[in-house]
């Protein structure tokens, strides 16, 4: 119906995002946003960085969420989609704060918010509705009249999400010796967080053992690993790992991390393995450091033969299923019934996050949920 290609009561689309550093000079002050509060000194924060200044200090952050802009840009006028799309950024420009300051001072009242993050979990959903709030807040205490901002739900489910990591993970098994294909196994990777934060991922009634961070990422990779045997009629072994890990060493984080996993499977003889980063949406700094550096090195002193699978970036498809997803919110803000995109067992997720869901550390505000300051 004409209606559920209507994008009210939305007047424009906020892309939020991490955030990189852009040259040497950005890198210890970007991490020192990132990581405002903990006291960190300066010489730590070097340390740190030293990967950022392997690549002379540049995070293709921002590069590809530029590319992911433009291809959202692209998809709305190609389907007739008169909606602007503003880029801001959590941790480094264009902060969230100025974006929104430019949004509402162009007249914008109702926005809907995609972050650069597809699963539940603190960092990847709650802390961007506190970063939200704040945001908000700074713009009450000027005296303008905030927008409402309404986060888009979770994506990780989505089939413009799951299909090109699908075809990135079928791309890199074909790239394979071919002696080699048939025994390979799938690492599929996503970042480490603590186990106490995967533990309440989700809401409340999803907490448990790994939480809804664990579950969505075993539902993606089962979808991927299906997709994989349909198309080539070898069921792969595979298992979820993780990289990335930050955190104090006496402070339990999930496991087993990627370079530990490939040593195990070099001591069990596996001929291959295929990396799929399904846990982010581009290929930043997280992917090409911790894969395609520490990753890649590790496998090599083994002697074992790696490839790494490509993220969605600004994949059509996903520009698609970010289109889908705002116009199924907006229908749904109108009153309407939608059917969902939504693959695998877990169903679509929720619109709203609800009190409970992903609990902060310390009680803080957040935006776009159940327990907004800002409805």
């Amino acid at each position: 119906m004409s209606d559920l290609r209507d994008p009210a009561p939305y007047d424009a689309l906020l892309l939020l995002s991490f955030g990189g550093p852009e040259g040497p000079d950005d890198v210890v002050p970007f991490l020192a946003n990132v990581t405002r509060g903990r006291g960190i000194p300066e010489e730590r924060l070097k340390e740190v960085g030293k990967h950022y200044f392997l690549f002379g200090g540049v995070s293709p952050i921002n590069a590809q969420n530029r590319a992911l802009l433009d291809a959202l840009r692209k998809d709305f006028a190609d389907h007739g989609l008169d909606l602007p799309v503003y880029w801001g950024n959590r941790n480094w420009a264009p902060y969230l704060t100025d974006v929104l300051r430019e949004m509402t001072a162009d007249g914008h009242r109702r926005i809907a918010v995609l972050a650069t993050s597809a699963y539940a979990s603190y960092s990847g959903c709650r802390q961007y509705r506190e970063n939200l709030a704040d945001a908000l807040a700074a713009l009450e205490a000027e005296g303008l009249d905030v927008p409402r901002v309404d986060k888009l739900r979770h994506y990780f489910n989505h089939s413009g999400f799951v299909e090109p990591m699908a075809d990135g993970v079928l791309a890199s098994l074909a790239d394979l010796p071919e002696d080699l294909r048939p025994g390979a196994h799938i690492a599929f990777t996503t970042h480490s967080i603590p186990t106490s934060a995967a533990d309440a991922s989700g809401p409340v009634e999803a907490h448990g053992e790994g939480g809804a961070y664990v579950a969505e990422h075993l539902d993606v990779a089962r979808l991927i690993i299906e997709a994989v045997r349909a198309e080539t009629g070898v069921e792969h072994p595979w298992q979820l790992v993780y990289q990335s890990r930050s955190g104090a060493p006496h402070i339990p984080w999930l496991e087993p991390d990627i370079c530990d996993h490939l040593e195990t499977l070099h001591g069990d003889g596996v001929p291959a393995v295929v990396m799929a980063p399904i846990g982010f949406v581009s290929d930043h700094m997280e992917v090409l450091y911790d894969l395609d550096t520490e990753a890649t090195a590790k496998a090599a002193e083994l002697g074992l033969p790696v490839r790494r699978s490509a993220t969605v970036g600004d994949d059509p498809r996903f520009a698609a299923a970010v289109r889908d997803l705002l116009l199924e919110r907006a229908a749904v803000e109108r009153g309407r019934e939608v059917e969902r995109c939504a693959l695998g067992s877990l169903g679509a997720s929720h619109d709203l996050c609800p009190v409970g869901c992903c609990p902060a550390r310390a009680p803080k505000p957040a935006a776009a949920g159940a327990d907004s300051p800002y409805a």
